[in-house]
């Protein structure tokens, strides 16, 4: 005997409804808990691929054509205007001298401007005041290497011996240049290692997946110079040398 089975429309829409509510209620919960899992396990894998790491450093020399000082001008007298006056007079001889020497305003910075008492503790009291010194001081980039020494002299004849001379500095003008040469050396000797522990692993080496640079590093020294200077010097005679740039170098890579 033949059965039959009879189903209805509504029974089919029904159906289909409850279907479709269970995978959307499945998609919610995916996206909520924070994604696919395949994505994830690619991701972990991608992670854990070998890759190798080398560190180098390359180095660059150049020859210092610029040279930055500073210099302090000192001033005292029995009250504070009259000691202010005298170095704000100095100051402006010294800023006058350097600018006709060609050093451009904006090559020129005032650094500091200082005001104390002095005191006499010779008695047997507390200690008095008996005047104020007022210092002043500039900071000057000469862009210029070899007019560097006669714009020194000028600037410390212009004043007088209320001027005190510091902290001179050589540095190279296009200081650029020599990192993207350092750099270069430093990309360059690290792929040479990286090839040569490949090979000798017996793999090829991939693309690389991280650059750092670890540290830059400069031997531009102060120079040396006495606390004052002859005012009567015309020109300071000064050797450039030569200075070494180095920077150093993480590189990734991984295998082909």
């Amino acid at each position: 005997m033949r059965s039959t089975v009879t189903v209805s429309v509504r029974s089919l829409a029904f159906t289909a409804a409850v279907a479709i509510a269970i995978v959307s209620a499945y998609a919610v919960g995916s996206a909520q808990s924070g994604g696919s899992p395949a994505f994830a396990a690619e991701g972990s894998a991608s992670s854990n691929a070998p890759s190798i790491v080398m560190t180098a450093t390359g180095e660059a020399t150049g020859v210092p054509d610029q040279l930055v000082f500073s210099l302090t001008v000192s001033t005292s007298a029995s009250d504070v205007s009259a000691a202010l006056n005298s170095a704000n007079t100095a100051t402006r001889n010294v800023l006058g001298a350097v600018s006709g020497q060609g050093v451009a305003r904006k090559d020129v910075q005032t650094t500091g401007l200082s005001i104390n008492p002095i005191y006499d503790y010779s008695g047997n009291g507390p200690a008095v005041i008996t005047g104020y010194r007022v210092s002043e001081s500039l900071s000057v980039l000469v862009r210029s290497l070899p007019d560097a020494g006669s714009v020194i002299g000028t600037a410390v004849k212009a004043g007088g011996n209320a001027v005190r001379l510091h902290d001179l500095r050589l540095q190279i003008g296009d200081e650029d240049a020599l990192l993207r040469q350092a750099r270069d050396e430093a990309f360059a000797e690290a792929k040479a290692k990286a090839e040569q522990y490949a090979a000798a692993s017996g793999r090829d080496l991939g693309e690389v997946t991280s650059v750092r640079e670890v540290h830059t590093s400069h031997n531009l020294d102060r120079l040396a110079m006495p606390a004052s200077l002859d005012a009567a010097m015309s020109q300071v005679p000064i050797r450039a040398g030569s200075a070494d740039l180095k920077v150093t170098v993480s590189v990734v890579w991984s295998f082909a």
